[in-house]
């Protein structure tokens, strides 16, 4: 997994809590804001298959966030998650880029689950 989400300056620290894990159904996404000390961190979850992966909520073609204009961002499948801002299309498996201006895909964040709450991971 790329270290790249630690880039940003408001990249919270290792086991910052993020949510309950019950706040994440089988099959949803969810784009929130962690608070910390760092600042406002933009985060999305997505749980398919009982997998729970995050990413940076910043497209990286406009480095806006992908619910900018609609909260909807999971495909009707869950197999893609999508750019509200300018229609850019990516796996939610792997955040790679399936269409869009250039071929950058989303920042995997790594992130745990632990008595019922969401941390970012190490």
């Amino acid at each position: 997994m790329s270290d790249a989400w630690r880039s940003y300056s408001s990249a919270p620290p290792i086991g910052a809590p993020v949510c309950e894990s019950a706040a994440i159904g089988e099959g949803a996404a969810r784009c929130l804001t962690v608070e910390t000390a760092a600042g406002a961190f933009p985060l999305l979850l997505l749980r398919r298959s009982g997998v729970l992966s995050a990413y940076v909520n910043a497209c990286p073609h406009q480095y806006l966030p992908l619910d900018y204009r609609s909260a909807n961002v999971l495909s009707a499948d869950g197999s893609r998650l999508l750019c509200s801002a300018h229609g850019a299309v990516f796996d939610a498996a792997t955040g790679g880029c399936l269409s869009g201006d250039g071929a950058d895909g989303l920042d995997p964040v790594p992130v745990v689950e632990r008595d019922g709450l969401i941390r970012i991971g190490g």
